[in-house]
């Protein structure tokens, strides 16, 4: 299918004909690794296949639908390393989706490295205005081309057998051939195009759907809007406002020029409303910014990065910009710097006493400035642990004011007596915490206790097996320069004891807890921990042992109401998708408001206890088809064996699991008819985790796909769970089809 001709003008069609013609186009890593690949847009211009110079013909692919971002110029970190050898207007960078690596690029020419970045960008603009129809069309149109092995443009009965093992359909040769047969309106023994579209449509057929559709319908031939009405009335509980909703959602989704006129909806049209966003489980009306924003930042779950600057492990792994770039693009509003003395007068940022790379802190700030508000306007936290010298704390505060500029919030909180100004106060600011001097000496250096993360990790580390007996560890003390103390928003403190902060505790002191130690308060002092975290900020980390930067579990803090639970944003996984999943919602403003037993200064909520709390309501919660579901890439000769597993997270009460039986070799459309049943005891702290699984006997099963989203966003009804991958990318068009029911016990 080539849509080059809607593409504005003629210079696309030029840019898109070069790509199509293919180039050697330099891929760049490093100042020693720069190698010639020929890449080349397919004829469907939604894949871009490249191979080395030296392979014969095999090339390998990337969607464009995997790209997010075209920078041009020096705008990574492996292309600023070679800025002396190649010109800026030869050099662009693509951005993928997810956690997969950017690819540098050098062009032999300034037209030519245009040509792909503005054929890349009209290709990805195209498909972002892609309305659910065409995006159907286009799905089935791929498939065709996928099956058409001999490109003369039919598909003879043996490419169409091939072509159900592509997708995931395991089908008895009899069936697949009857309706080959049926499809087949020109008897010629080959489907074409529209032939083709009938044979996938019959393939396709949600006999699940149909049979809801029909219980609907008065004529059973399509829905009015008085019928669609008592759908969205009945089934998805939507209240006042349904009728007109109804005919609202006839003029965006209905195919069929003759239905929509009339007032009415198709099958077809009654699908694409299914799957489409405002069918999905996520409840739309929380997706944009929705909460109250002008409480006191302790009221906030804050999307928090641990030693933001590693893309892989803590030990040996690269430090990068890129890291900041990835964890600001996905809304963390709280970013780690570690610095260290480096070499020239230059501070820099690593993991101190290990063999991970170093990079230059103005680099760090430089890129801070340049995307701390591109995902969200909400304050940026920047926690700042400072291992420097005197001189180059000097350096290190030039830079936060000359790079930073008025983004940086220098005032203290003086004026601020009891509470933390909100987030709706502090918009588009960048606010430092770490150590600070107090305010009762004139000098312009100071003394304080170097109790930081560091210190924690040591202690949580094996090597400290040789601590002293009494298990303290003897207070070392460093030296602050005024300069950078007085550029604090927030003062990084030592933890005493709740009692203590309660007496004694500014609004603008912090305190960091490894988890071990957060985990231990939690259990010993569950009120007293939610009671301090409504009036100071938290920050917990991951224990000194995860050096493989795995996550602990963000949901036994939140239950806490600490704010700033920070996570190893580069390692992909369940916790991951838990962080994911309770920062989608408002607006993925990086802020989400605490549930009001959280906040609220006389409560004495115990995530332990939570039916001891005087608005105790609990609810009961059961879920049901998928389609589409992705072939595995390591399993290309296999159909999966789909079964879900529905997790839930949340307060100790509310945590279980429960899985349906698998089905065997169908991931096309498979139908598990199951009931799971949940009770939820505090459903403001739930989140609800859908996992797909690749059944296996002999081992561990594969992961499919996962969909997380807060208990409270979930909308009831019929609706599409849409999956993503390990990464957080969509599946599309891979889902699950459920009924969900929620009643009061």
């Amino acid at each position: 299918m080539a849509f080059s001709h809607s593409l504005a003008g003629e210079q696309d069609h030029q840019n898109l004909e070069a790509m199509k013609a293919g180039m050697f186009l330099r891929k760049v890593k490093s100042r020693m690794w720069k190698r010639p690949r020929h890449y080349k847009l397919q004829e469907d211009c939604k894949t871009i296949a490249y191979k080395s110079s030296w392979a014969i013909n095999s090339y390998s692919t990337f969607s464009i639908s995997d790209v997010e971002d075209v920078r041009e110029g020096h705008q990574s970190e492996a292309l600023l390393n070679v800025a002396d050898e190649f010109p800026a207007d030869r050099c662009f960078t693509l951005v993928f989706r997810g956690r997969r690596g950017n690819l540098d690029l050098v062009a032999d020419s300034a037209k030519e490295a245009q040509a792909w970045i503005r054929g890349i960008r009209a290709l990805m603009e195209n498909m972002e205005n892609m309305d659910e129809s065409t995006k159907l069309d286009q799905w089935i149109s791929d498939w065709f081309l996928k099956a058409d092995l001999n490109k003369d443009g039919r598909i003879n009965f043996k490419e169409a057998k091939k072509l159900l093992k592509m997708m995931n359909v395991d089908m008895n040769e009899e069936h697949a051939c009857c309706l080959f047969i049926t499809a087949d309106k020109s008897e010629s023994g080959t489907l074409e195009d529209q032939e083709f579209v009938e044979f996938y449509k019959m393939l396709t057929e949600r006999t699940e759907v149909l049979d809801l559709f029909q219980d609907y319908s008065s004529d059973g031939q399509s829905l009015s809007q008085c019928d669609l009405e008592e759908f969205l009335r009945e089934e998805q509980l939507e209240g006042e406002g349904s009728y007109e909703h109804a005919l609202q959602l006839i003029d965006r989704y209905e195919p069929s020029d003759t239905a929509r006129k009339n007032h009415s909806m198709s099958v077809d049209g009654f699908l694409m409303y299914l799957v489409s966003r405002e069918g999905s489980i996520f409840n739309p009306e929380r997706r944009g910014l929705f909460q109250d924003m002008s409480q006191p930042l302790a009221h906030y779950y804050i999307s928090s990065s641990h030693n933001t600057y590693l893309m892989e492990d803590q030990l040996k792994g690269p430090s990068s910009i890129e890291a900041y770039i990835q964890a600001l693009k996905r809304g963390c509003r709280c970013v780690e710097v570690d610095c260290w003395n480096g070499s020239n007068g230059e501070p820099v940022v690593y993991h101190g006493h290990t063999l991970t790379s170093k990079i230059l802190l103005k680099d760090v700030i430089t890129t801070i400035a340049n995307y701390a508000f591109k995902a969200s306007e909400y304050p940026l936290i920047v926690s700042i642990e400072n291992h420097c010298s005197i001189e180059q704390q000097e350096v290190m505060a030039r830079y936060f004011r000359d790079i930073l500029g008025d983004m940086l919030l220098t005032n203290t909180v003086d004026g601020v007596s009891s509470e933390l100004p909100s987030p709706e106060a502090l918009k588009r600011k960048i606010l430092l915490k770490g150590k600070k001097i107090g305010n009762d000496s004139e000098s312009p250096t100071g003394e304080v206790s170097d109790e930081d993360e560091a210190a924690e990790m040591n202690k949580d580390s094996p090597a400290s097996e040789s601590l002293p007996t009494d298990g303290k560890v003897p207070k070392s003390k460093q030296n602050l320069c005024r300069e950078l103390s007085d550029l604090m928003f927030c003062k990084s403190i030592h933890f005493h004891s709740f009692e203590h902060s309660r007496m004694s505790a500014k609004p603008d002191e912090m305190s960091s807890f490894s988890e071990s130690k957060a985990r231990k308060y939690s259990k010993e002092a569950g009120s007293d921990f939610v009671l301090h975290n409504t009036r100071q900020l938290t920050r917990v980390y991951p224990s000194g042992i995860r050096t493989d930067s795995s996550n602990y579990c963000p949901v036994d803090m939140w239950n806490m109401g600490c704010q700033i639970v920070a996570l190893n944003f580069q390692t992909a996984g369940m916790e991951m998708d838990l962080n994911d999943g309770l920062f989608t919602q408002n607006g993925c403003s990086g802020y989400i408001l605490k549930p009001e037993i959280l906040c609220k200064k006389e409560s004495l909520f115990n995530p332990e206890n939570p039916e001891e709390h005087e608005d105790y309501h609990p609810l009961q919660f059961s879920v049901i088809s998928g389609q589409q579901l992705p072939k595995l890439k390591q399993k290309e000769w296999s159909i999966v064996d789909p079964l879900v597993r529905v997790e839930i997270y949340g307060v100790s009460l509310d945590q279980a699991k429960q899985e349906t039986k698998y089905i065997d070799n169908n991931g096309f459309n498979p139908r598990w008819n199951e009931t799971l049943k949940f009770t939820i005891h505090t459903p403001e702290l739930a989140l609800v985790r859908f996992v797909v699984e690749d059944y296996d006997k002999a081992s561990r099963n594969d992961f499919i796909g996962q969909y997380t989203l807060p208990f409270t966003c979930i909308q009831p009804g019929y609706r599409h769970v849409h999956l993503l991958s390990k990464d957080g990318t969509s599946l599309h068009p891979s889902s699950i089809y459920v009924h969900i029911k929620i009643t009061q016990l």
